[in-house]
């Protein structure tokens, strides 16, 4: 596990220059109080973009206030403005040239923020947070209003972001890709409904996890998820030697037909849950135990014996309980003539079950999404939360690609 990396810690080194400042700090506002030095730091804030402006207007103009000079332009008194710092809002007079000429710097036009909220902001919507709560929030901290119109604003931001990552150049080759979906609440036109965020996650030739796609969408089919695949196409990957998903609709078809020489494999995870959702707990630890003599079995033909034995064991207790199992079998077996280690590459879904954990918590700080844009870049903001830890190769990759270079001859780079 990667060492998460320690901020460095600010070290006062106190000068005699420094000590004569608070000295008049302590005399020119009577600072008693941790609170009073916050007073005191937005007060001289304030002063110091004034005077900041000041000069700047100086060298605009090309001479200083009290100086003479035949410019048909000139100083035209001040218009005050209210901007929110770290230290809350505050009102700052900024000086006015004849021409309407003069573009301060130090606080631009138009801007009304001075204290890095948009990344706060940012941040806190990565975290699953409604507009509502950074609202809230900010107030709470900083003592100024913050609309959620603003908010959504400031999120606004990173679309070009999203649609540039949604975008970029991939690998030509992906030894394995993951596809998952996760449902969310959206509310679209005053209806609300169930969307789900597709996921796909690839394993790159280095071992590494890498998100090359999210989409947001409530159609399933065998024409949706060929033009999904056919974009990573167009992004640049040639070849995918495994692609493992659950029993997304139309998902076989489309492998076929976008990637005719790629193995779909089908969730072993998935396929394991949906056998046991309707088993009561009693005998879930029995059933889940029985199941695993199946996808351990040593190749195909001793878990198909295994899959007859299990079958009869449950079904009279549990009818069409293991009928999936039969009706996915093809999906299912490529696993099979794989290593322990590399099986368990592919169906223990670690990778892309700890993402998935991230996706839920957005479910559970919020019930409903506003809008599929929201949704997205929510999802956007906390798959780069995520993927931050992402720095090593998965365990065991050498000895994995070291044998999917032969069971794939000539697909992967010696």
């Amino acid at each position: 596990m990667a060492r998460r990396e320690k901020k460095p810690v600010h070290k006062v080194v106190m000068t005699e220059g420094k000590r004569n400042i608070i000295q008049q700090l302590l005399q020119e506002y009577d600072i008693e109080t941790a609170e009073d030095i916050q007073d005191a730091l937005k007060d001289l804030l304030g002063g110091t973009i004034k005077e900041m402006m000041e000069a700047e207007m100086d060298d605009h103009l090309g001479y200083q206030k009290s100086e003479q000079s035949d410019n048909d332009d000139y100083r035209n008194g001040y218009k005050s403005k209210r901007v929110n710092s770290s230290y809350g809002s505050m009102d700052i007079d900024v000086p006015q040239d004849r021409k309407s000429t003069f573009e301060p710097q130090i606080v631009k036009k138009r801007q009304k923020d001075i204290s890095d909220i948009d990344q706060k902001i940012i941040s806190m919507y990565a975290k699953g947070m409604t507009t509502r709560q950074i609202s809230e929030t900010i107030e709470d901290i900083y003592g100024f209003e913050t609309s959620e119109g603003f908010i959504s604003d400031v999120t606004d931001k990173i679309l070009p972001q999203i649609e540039d990552w949604q975008n970029r150049p991939l690998d030509e080759v992906y030894p394995i890709l993951y596809i998952d979906a996760i449902h969310y609440s959206v509310r679209d036109n005053g209806v609300i409904r169930k969307l789900a965020a597709y996921v796909i996650l690839g394993i790159n030739t280095e071992g590494k996890k890498e998100v090359l796609s999210i989409t947001v969408g409530d159609n399933e089919s065998s024409k949706y998820w060929l033009s999904v695949l056919n974009e990573l196409k167009n992004r640049g990957a040639k070849d995918i030697l495994i692609i493992c998903a659950d029993g997304l609709s139309g998902i076989k078809e489309a492998i076929a037909a976008a990637f005719p020489k790629t193995e779909y494999q089908r969730c072993i995870v998935h396929q394991v849950r949906n056998t046991l959702k309707y088993v009561p707990d009693k005998d879930r630890k029995a059933f889940a135990s029985d199941l695993k003599t199946i996808y351990h079995a040593s190749d195909e033909e001793k878990a198909r014996l295994a899959l007859d034995r299990v079958t009869e064991k449950w079904t009279v207790k549990y009818p069409n309980s293991m009928k999936r199992w039969y009706d996915n079998w093809d999906a299912i077996t490529p696993i099979f003539k794989f290593s322990p280690d590399v099986r368990k590459v592919i169906y223990t879904t670690n990778a892309i079950e700890s993402l998935n954990s991230t996706y839920r918590k957005l479910n559970r700080k919020r019930s409903v999404f506003p809008s599929d844009t929201a949704l997205l870049k929510a999802l956007y903001l906390a798959t780069f939360e995520a993927t931050k830890k992402w720095t090593m190769s998965i365990r065991n990759w050498g000895q994995v690609y070291g044998e999917l270079s032969i069971m794939y001859e000539g697909r992967l780079q010696e």
